[in-house]
């Protein structure tokens, strides 16, 4: 059987009443759209790590939700070339700051897109099937989506 990674995820978001966008960056290998995420840091919970990728791979912070949205199942290829299982868990972030430079700034693009339109430019599965379900979910005013406190 073979290992699956643990990731952390933030999933950038601004607005308000179903009419959300989520903040999309490309990946450094591929350039495909994907999330913010990062693995287990010792001494910091995983909403914390969703946090600091959300700085340093997009260059936005603001309030960073405990409870995670939820998570998707996604491969990731390791310096070795082997590619192995990772479940990325999702915490929801509503940004407050938009940072001109960050520490990955010249390795990414990064795109505000539609929570209902994010499918259409992702291009992993898990990714893209988890947006679509929040998206879904968002439209029928479920609680996933509600601005934090």
């Amino acid at each position: 059987m073979s290992q699956i990674l643990q990731q952390y995820a933030a999933l950038p978001v601004t607005g308000r009443e179903g009419r959300f966008q989520v903040l999309l960056i490309t990946s450094r290998g591929t350039g495909r759209w994907i999330i913010p995420k990062g693995h287990p840091e010792k001494k910091m919970t995983p909403s914390s790590v969703a946090a600091l990728e959300a700085l340093e791979e997009a260059g936005v912070s603001g309030t960073i939700a405990d409870v995670p949205l939820g998570r998707y199942r996604s491969t990731k290829r390791l310096p070795s070339g082997q590619v192995v299982p990772c479940d990325v868990t999702v915490f929801r972030l509503d940004v407050s700051q938009h940072h001109g430079s960050w520490k990955e700034d010249t390795e990414r693009k990064r795109l505000w897109v539609p929570l209902t339109q994010a499918t259409q430019f992702v291009d992993d599965g898990g990714l893209g099937s988890f947006l679509e379900e929040l998206s879904l979910l968002a439209s029928s005013e479920q609680a996933l989506l509600v601005p934090l406190s």
